[in-house]
């Protein structure tokens, strides 16, 4: 589905309807490729992060705009946005960014949210100078542990899970035209999942020369079991079939189901997530009190003109590589 970023005008014309009433890699070679591979271990200095990922062009799609964002201690998703190949160049470009600007540093929401506000700078600069990438941009979901808290940084609709004491709760806010409805009570979230409006964006990275970024810090407990995912994944299953899948305890299975099931859903656009088990967070029991699960509300955000989120270059069905 096309992903358009609102924007002024546009978005306030939009807000006046609410009131409105790959072929590339199939369920079966996708249940094979997990059952080969082990999940993957990265030790960080602040201890151990098991995890496993996918990406997939989808079924419909001919390339891939999603990017996996592995290294330094980051597990992100980034879903470009834009014409021909911008969306490609937007995610791959965050992605390289984020991890040039956090090479050998300590995690820090700080220098996080600097990273992506810079990053973000050189991305609308690049399609300020090339007509061609006019409108491209991504969205971001990215986790960065610390030595007791997971750094959460937030842009767009991508999204992140947090499966604590047996429930899956979700941490971040979609910065989305829906969402924005669901919160005020206009919609459902049953409506939001298969409204007309429902790919319109308020805020990307690239878009603008600058961007908001919502930031979190969760308390880390051992066990905690993190799925981040860009809507291939979330849009094309309920979340009972999320939640349960990501429940199974060998992560690789998981990893392989979930990316099973989007495609028997329609695969209708490029599918990546990372799913992982924090093994190294503080020796905190998980009966404690738990009141670090929080969803961060982001502020409105309007800007002006839309983008459309083609599907862009890539590769279908890659498959977890270690973080380094």
């Amino acid at each position: 589905m096309r992903k358009f970023n609102l924007k002024g005008k546009v978005a306030q014309k939009l807000k006046g309807l609410e009131t409105a009433a790959s072929e590339n890699q199939n369920a079966e070679s996708g249940a094979e490729a997990s059952a080969q591979n082990q999940p993957e271990t990265v030790a960080l200095g602040h201890g151990k992060i098991c995890f496993a990922w996918r990406t997939d062009v989808g079924r419909i799609r001919k390339n891939n705009q999603d990017s996996v964002i592995l290294g330094n201690g980051l597990f992100g998703v980034a879903d470009g946005m834009g014409g021909h190949n911008g969306g490609e160049i937007a995610s791959a470009g965050l992605r390289d960014g984020l991890l040039r600007e956090t090479e050998g540093k300590e995690p820090s929401a700080e220098l996080l949210e600097e990273a992506v506000k810079k990053v973000n700078f050189e991305i609308w600069e690049q399609q300020e100078k090339d007509a061609s990438l006019t409108g491209m941009g991504t969205t971001l979901t990215i986790l960065w542990p610390a030595e007791e808290k997971m750094i959460v940084g937030q842009v767009g609709d991508s999204r992140a899970y947090l499966i604590r004491n047996d429930e899956m709760k979700q941490v971040t806010s979609d910065h989305s035209m829906v969402a924005d409805m669901v919160r005020r009570g206009v919609l459902t979230e049953e409506q939001a999942a298969c409204h007309p409006m429902r790919n319109y964006i308020t805020r990307a990275v690239g878009t603008d020369d600058s961007v908001e970024v919502d930031m979190l810090s969760i308390p880390r407990m051992n066990g905690d079991r993190w799925i981040v995912c860009s809507d291939g994944l979330y849009g094309q299953i309920s979340k009972q079939e999320l939640e349960e899948t990501a429940k199974i305890a060998d992560l690789e299975e998981a990893a392989g189901k979930l990316l099973v099931l989007a495609l028997e859903h329609g695969g209708k656009d490029n599918i990546s997530f990372i799913i992982m088990d924090d093994m190294g967070g503080p020796l905190r029991s998980h009966e404690e009190k738990d009141d670090g699960i929080v969803s961060a509300e982001p502020e409105e955000t309007e800007k002006e003109g839309r983008t459309a989120k083609d599907a862009a270059s890539g590769d279908s069905g890659q498959e977890g590589v270690t973080a380094e």
